[in-house]
């Protein structure tokens, strides 16, 4: 999949863009790690049951110059996408969803379209 400029997971109604005053150390400080070809990967649990062992995470990789991204929600172990919007869990998924990206949209990591 190709870093692209805008996100929309299936079943949310926003959508996030990168941010133009996304900075790299904001990103480190956010908990995303630079992987070995300089992008930055942020792994999160939106289990709030199991945060160790979760059922879902949500998964954001953002390019090495800070111009794309990708983003996806995956199962505990990352293998499959899943769709955290209508899972039998979901109420709690994505209020932990919307929480990780409150405050990513706080620190200016991405903009937000209210859909």
């Amino acid at each position: 999949m190709q870093f692209v400029k805008t996100v929309q997971l299936q079943g949310d109604s926003d959508k996030y863009s990168i941010s133009p005053d996304i900075k790299r150390y904001t990103l480190i400080d956010l908990g995303f790690e630079e992987t070995k070809r300089g992008n930055f990967e942020y792994v999160g649990s939106v289990d709030t049951d199991n945060p160790f062992n979760p059922v879902a995470k949500l998964r954001i990789l953002i390019s090495a110059d800070l111009t794309g991204f990708k983003m996806e929600t995956v199962t505990g172990n990352g293998m499959r996408k899943i769709n955290i919007f209508t899972h039998p869990r979901a109420k709690e998924f994505v209020e932990q969803y919307h929480f990780i990206l409150k405050e990513m949209l706080k620190r200016n990591v991405f903009l937000v379209t209210k859909g």
